[in-house]
């Protein structure tokens, strides 16, 4: 469709300079009646094809600077963007006021600069109309209205950016009941894609995966905003750089559960919340000498080592206890270790 514009905008221009090339050169020059009668059909078809000739190239100039210019504008937030409109609308009652000066002046140079005045006119009405359409369809007005009414009442939170380890997690939807976590969620279409990859599996694992990242994301549109982001980097292939990108660009918190992100993320200066770091923060405190009652249900690596775990996951290593292995013994602890998978507790049998 814009291709189409601009090859209409661009050969009637043409046409209508091969005529008055015509009208105010050529015929001057020209003698004979039957050559003035073709060089006047033939002058305004060459200009209507020159101008369709170059209506690719700049078709795709204005394309070019037309998703720089969308770009920019999703990096921006909802009072930017609502000043930028402000802004849009009074630019195009100066390109209206300026208009009247361009044609007056180009009006000096007879019929010709009229046309070209008009041609630019056009084009950059084109352009602005074609800008605000598009950046109007990807921004929700619903969510611009909420954040404003959150802005107003002072509680403006940061946006924080989901990654697909999040979503499949499942344990995001607990988090939000709780309201421990707040603000827009942000979710960008390449994350739905990777899902849908991942759901889409031949491995059954991977299968199942997938499908409960989508019964999670559904969950979470009932119980908190979500905001589908429509952002997306050309020049960047990963996932996970793209992430980032993102949480920068929207001044966004990263929410992940994948730790090789984690550290990349904070090398780039963007804040992480990590909910394994939040599941070992919020476990309870054991301290060497305290006593507990755990199942061991297997081995250890070391010799004679059983393993069992607390209610929640957090694993036990009992010495001496691969000859307890099937039952509920009491445990005293002698050591707790933090890792970066999470808390490891020593113990041995009381008896």
């Amino acid at each position: 469709m814009l291709r189409v514009i601009f090859a209409f905008i661009l050969a009637a221009t043409g046409f209508l300079l091969g005529r008055e090339a015509y009208l105010h050169l050529l015929s001057q020059h020209v003698a004979g009646q039957l050559w003035q009668f073709t060089l006047l059909i033939v002058a305004p078809v060459i200009g209507a094809i020159v101008g369709l000739v170059i209506a690719p190239s700049v078709e795709s100039l204005f394309e070019r600077e037309l998703v720089e210019a969308e770009s920019s504008i999703e990096r921006m937030s909802p009072p930017e963007i609502l000043g930028g409109a402000v802004g849009l609308i009074v630019g195009l009652l100066i390109a209206f006021l300026i208009r009247l000066v361009l044609l007056e002046w180009f009006s000096v140079a007879g019929a010709s600069g009229t046309y070209i005045g008009l041609a630019l006119y056009l084009i950059v009405s084109v352009f602005c109309v074609y800008l605000g359409v598009r950046v109007g369809i990807k921004q929700r007005l619903g969510s611009i209205a909420k954040m404003g009414q959150a802005a107003s009442a002072g509680a403006r939170a940061i946006p924080k950016v989901v990654d697909t380890s999040v979503i499949i997690d499942g344990r995001i939807v607990d988090i939000v009941k709780t309201g421990f976590l707040e603000g827009p969620l942000i979710v960008p279409r390449f994350v739905l894609r990777e899902l849908q990859m991942i759901a889409d599996s031949l491995d059954s694992l991977k299968r199942t995966r997938g499908r409960r990242g989508l019964e999670v994301l559904a969950t979470l549109q009932e119980t908190e905003e979500l905001d589908i982001a429509e952002s997306d980097y050309a020049d960047v292939h990963e996932v996970d750089a793209k992430l980032v990108r993102l949480a920068k660009d929207r001044k966004a918190k990263l929410l992940t559960n994948d730790y090789n992100l984690n550290r990349v993320a904070q090398l780039e200066g963007v804040t992480v919340l990590n909910i394994n770091e939040l599941a070992n923060a919020v476990k309870p405190v054991v301290l060497p000498g305290e006593e507990l009652n755990v199942s061991i249900i297997r081995d250890g690596k070391e010799q004679n080592q059983g393993v069992g775990y607390l209610d929640d996951g957090t694993m036990i290593v009992v010495e001496n206890g691969k000859r307890l292995i099937g039952e509920h013994v009491d445990v005293q602890v002698t050591s707790v270790l933090q890792t970066v998978a999470g808390r490891m507790i020593f113990a041995r049998p009381k008896r």
